[in-house]
């Protein structure tokens, strides 16, 4: 198999993951439920998970490194935790349903006013459109790092930007790391960002089932969700100080010890090499799509001769149409015939797919990892060309 799905999960991973979640499923106990050698294993492993995850983060503060199930659960901590009644909150086409639903819910049900930032048929966010929206009484700014169907990434000027204007109008600011922890600095600390929300399982090559919410000193999230915290048990409230204030329940120590074994692997093999080996697989790909003749969405700035401009930014993530073919069947043949693992359809981003006018079609998705080849990428290339040749003459599911 040829998987090329790692937007949506790590399939590979560093063989010390397996490893790492194997030791504790045989010896851990229950992290701050007890003071015998198996508790305190799985205590001092989630403490060192929460360093480890922190530093690629950028972040300085791992005792406010809050594990969650997913960057679904870290997103709907931050939102529906920091957003009071009758608030405003800003976002963009570029979010995810795991940010717009909870959005969606407090407009809904409490009030909540929302603008989006729009993006233009590249995926382009206005980013003055977004600055000029971050106005006084704005609770909230979220914003997407990579967007999970075009792979466009918020530069670091731009970041920047958006948090200086947020916190001069009263905002905090919320960054959805999912595409992008693991993959690329985050610099959390340096940027001045309050919440970076993200997922263990696709970058960080971590078990699924692990994720979490970064908080910033200063910053509170109300908890959403309430119970046992091994510690303070006479309390009627949550507990007030990190982690344990959004931690409620037993955590998930075998899934974290192997995240922080991935982490530790991450450190090793270095952020930026990891992303210079995604922009080299997106550059060949991309260019080697547009050739044999795909519909190639996003921002990908090209020289005279048709090649990649040198220097863009941009995540693993590539999403196509063929002429002749709907996107689901594309995927369909791939998968059956070529063995090929892509994802097609909707990708859990409305707002994104009505800006690049895919809302009806759909798209092809193509997302590379640590351990995707130059010949996974050729392979599905060739796979593509035969598509397209026989696609000639059909219907344009693209028009």
């Amino acid at each position: 198999m040829i998987y090329l799905n790692c937007a949506a999960t790590s399939h590979q991973r560093p063989e010390c993951v397996v490893s790492a979640v194997t030791d504790a499923l045989r010896t851990f106990g229950s992290c701050g439920r007890g003071a015998h050698e198996s508790e305190l294993a799985a205590a001092r492993s989630i403490a060192l998970a929460r360093e480890r995850v922190s530093a690629l983060l950028g972040f300085g503060h791992p005792e406010r490194l809050v594990f969650a199930a997913n960057a679904t659960e870290a997103l709907n901590m931050a939102i529906l935790g920091t957003v009071p009644d009758g608030g405003r909150v800003v976002a963009t086409d570029w979010d995810h349903n795991s940010t717009l639903r909870p959005l969606y819910r407090l407009r809904d049900e409490r009030g909540v006013s929302l603008s989006f930032a729009a993006a233009d048929r590249r995926g382009v966010l206005d980013m003055g459109a977004l600055v000029d929206a971050i106005v006084p009484g704005t609770s909230l700014v979220c914003l997407t790092h990579a967007s999970n169907l075009t792979g466009n990434v918020l530069a670091r000027e731009e970041l920047a930007r958006v948090v200086a204007a947020a916190h001069a109008a009263g905002a905090l600011v919320l960054l959805d790391c999912a595409q992008t922890a693991g993959a690329r600095p985050i610099n959390m600390d340096e940027l001045g960002i309050d919440l970076v929300a993200f997922t263990g399982h696709k970058a960080l090559m971590g078990p699924q089932g692990t994720g979490g919410l970064a908080v910033a000193p200063g910053v509170n999230v109300h908890p959403v969700c309430r119970g046992g915290t091994g510690v303070l048990s006479f309390e009627e409230g949550q507990p007030e100080g990190y982690p344990e204030h959004l931690e409620a329940g037993t955590l998930n120590g075998h899934g974290i010890a192997g995240l922080s074994a991935a982490a530790a692997w991450i450190a090793e093999k270095g952020l930026d090499a990891i992303r210079a080996h995604d922009l080299a697989l997106t550059r060949r790909f991309v260019t080697g799509a547009r050739r044999v003749g795909a519909t190639v969405y996003g921002d990908f700035p090209a020289t005279e001769e048709g090649l990649l401009a040198p220097g863009f930014d941009h995540a693993p993530v590539v999403s196509v149409n063929l002429p002749g073919w709907e996107s689901s069947e594309v995927a369909d043949v791939l998968g059956h015939d070529y063995d090929i693992a892509v994802r097609a359809g909707g990708h859990c981003a409305p707002r994104m797919h009505r800006a690049l006018g895919t809302q009806d079609t759909g798209a092809v998705r193509f997302s590379f990892g640590c351990f995707t080849t130059e010949r996974d990428v050729d392979a599905a290339l060739a796979a593509l060309a035969e598509l397209v040749s026989e696609g000639e003459g059909g219907d344009d599911a693209t028009a």
